[in-house]
């Protein structure tokens, strides 16, 4: 839930609101929580404290009108309200010259997916996302640029806080300059190459990689697959058609973090 008069975000659940305070303490402006919460915050709360920032013991009924969800498990955080940065050629430098890997969403779809995929990323070391900033199933209710949700941060489980996010315009222009510094690797359900041809594919150990993904319902457009290097699929039984993009991310996660 996104507070408009004072430019902050919720974040609840547990996971989350304890990587916020572990890894981004500075951005937490309040703090609620349940009685039975407490013990595991009281660093977070010493630290609002010095900030003469409050926190607050709360009953379920105020935690869930806060957040606007019953999902909050029994806190949530105040962040200040994120902004996602546009890629810049000295992001794309660093990446390249510390051989960090990455993904690129092109209409992932939704939060969920997004903080899904986040979660995984972090779990396998992933450093970046790249969203698309057309991306309406991840724009602010009023139709306008691609936001960090409420929803994604439950999801990802603190996951966002080890990410850079970043968006871009155009997803085929960007793949055109990324590919000359990194190995960008499309994602199709029709592709001839497989998941297991990665070792193979990777010859330079350290380079840096971009996967690449669409949504499930559509895949990535022509113009955005023709600018990756090499193209995979996850082979299966085909009972049915394709996983989640989430499922599909968090398998090529894996086999990058095992080469």
């Amino acid at each position: 839930m996104r507070n408009r008069l004072t430019d902050e975000l919720a974040v609840c659940g547990m996971n989350a609101a304890l990587a916020a305070g572990q890894y981004h303490p500075q951005k937490i402006n309040r703090l609620f929580l349940r009685e039975d919460r407490f013990k595991s915050f009281t660093g977070i709360c010493k630290q609002l404290a010095e900030r003469k920032r409050p926190y607050k013991i709360c009953e379920d009924a105020e935690l869930e009108r806060i957040c606007k969800s019953v999902h909050h498990q029994g806190v949530v955080v105040m962040i200040e309200e994120p902004v996602i940065e546009p890629m810049s050629a000295d992001d794309l430098d660093l990446w390249a010259s510390g051989g960090k890997r990455g993904v690129v969403l092109h209409s992932v779809g939704n939060d969920h997916n997004l903080g899904a995929i986040a979660r995984a990323a972090a779990f396998f070391d992933i450093s970046f996302i790249i969203l698309n900033e057309k991306d309406t199933a991840l724009a602010d209710e009023k139709g306008g640029d691609v936001r960090l949700t409420t929803s994604a941060y439950r999801v990802a489980e603190g996951g966002l806080e080890h990410l850079t996010i970043r968006k871009v315009a155009n997803t085929a222009a960007f793949l055109k300059d990324a590919s000359k510094r990194l190995v960008v690797i499309g994602t199709d359900t029709r592709a001839r190459m497989r998941i297991g041809d990665l070792s193979g594919i990777i010859k330079t150990p350290g380079c840096g990689i971009a996967l690449v993904f669409g949504n499930e319902e559509a895949g990535l457009p022509k113009n955005v697959k023709d600018q990756c290097s090499y193209i995979l699929r996850i082979p299966g039984t085909g009972n049915v058609e394709s996983l989640n993009v989430s499922q599909a991310a968090a398998l090529f996660f894996h086999a990058i973090f095992e080469l």
